[in-house]
């Protein structure tokens, strides 16, 4: 087995290992999981990938989230990301699936948003565009790293809001319905995530993060927006531009990605699993402080 890195100090290709290895074989899953911990994103190639063996590679790695309502694949594990109807064309770029992937284009990490937020997404390519879709991600873990010391401190003691009607708005009103809403309220995370294993620190944020405790609305904003344009500068960005068989693997506590435009008639079907954060990932350090004694 092999990790050869291929982003600006983040992101490996794996070589030598697959899906199935890791499920079956605990020396292999162990040997993943901390090149997993060490380069945020991993990228396996050719792999024979079908809905039950990316379920299983999920597994390993933790629960597997329940599909939200209002999602293709509500009620089992898997997210549905398709430009492609039940009749097999391709969607107008007004329909909902097109404007659910444009609003998956703005920089996020999945699932922050929700009462239990994500360690890990696994994407895999079914059908893919001639040219464009590519996948961006950006570590936030080296983000944080270049940041001043001031900062750094007080971001690892501040507090941001996360919706997912914030960033759907940003696409078109309506894009998130009311069941949606009414499904997903507002979550308080902290600004910096620690991770448990090797002690690296970093930056949790996502086009779903509005405000900020303790600071003015448009303050608050505004820090959010100022450390995610700092995050994703240029040069800081692994582009992965998408193989037939290619599986991607993230870390989204260290990570923000966002998916790349295509041509609007050209088909895209990605399956998506997510794994849930546990104690054992960091979570319960990211609770509020009043929301743990509440608990």
């Amino acid at each position: 087995m092999e990790a050869i890195q291929i982003g600006p100090g983040f992101a490996a290709e794996m070589r030598g290992v697959t899906l199935a290895d890791v499920t079956n074989d605990d020396a292999a899953y162990a040997q993943v999981r901390a090149l997993f911990e060490k380069h945020s994103v991993l990228v396996f190639r050719k792999q024979n990938v079908t809905d039950e063996s990316q379920l299983a590679f999920s597994r390993r790695f933790g629960p597997p989230e329940v599909t939200k309502i209002g999602s293709l694949g509500t009620g089992t594990h898997f997210v549905i990301l398709t430009t492609i109807d039940k009749d097999g064309k391709v969607v107008p770029p007004d329909h909902r699936y097109a404007m659910r992937n444009k609003a998956n284009q703005l920089w996020h990490t999945d699932s922050s948003f929700k009462s239990t937020p994500a360690l890990a997404s696994v994407l895999s390519a079914r059908v893919i565009p001639e040219r464009g879709g590519e996948t961006e991600f950006v570590s936030t873990r080296l983000a944080f790293d270049r940041l001043s010391s001031d900062l750094q401190k007080k971001l690892e003691n501040s507090f941001a809001w996360h919706h997912y009607g914030h960033s759907r708005k940003k696409i078109a009103p309506g894009l998130a319905t009311a069941d949606e809403l009414a499904a997903l309220p507002p979550q308080c995370w902290r600004m910096v995530w620690t991770n448990p294993v090797n002690g690296r620190k970093a930056l949790y944020l996502a086009s779903h993060a509005y405000a900020v405790e303790g600071m003015a609305p448009a303050d608050g904003e505004k820090l959010i927006d100022d450390l995610t344009t700092q995050a994703t500068a240029l040069g800081t960005r692994y582009t992965h531009a998408w193989r037939a068989g290619d599986v991607v693997m993230w870390d989204n506590r260290a990570t923000m990605h966002r998916g790349r435009p295509w041509p609007a008639h050209e088909a895209r079907h990605m399956v998506r699993t997510t794994i849930q954060a546990t104690a054992a990932d960091g979570l319960e350090s990211m609770r509020p402080p009043q929301q743990v004694a509440a608990e």
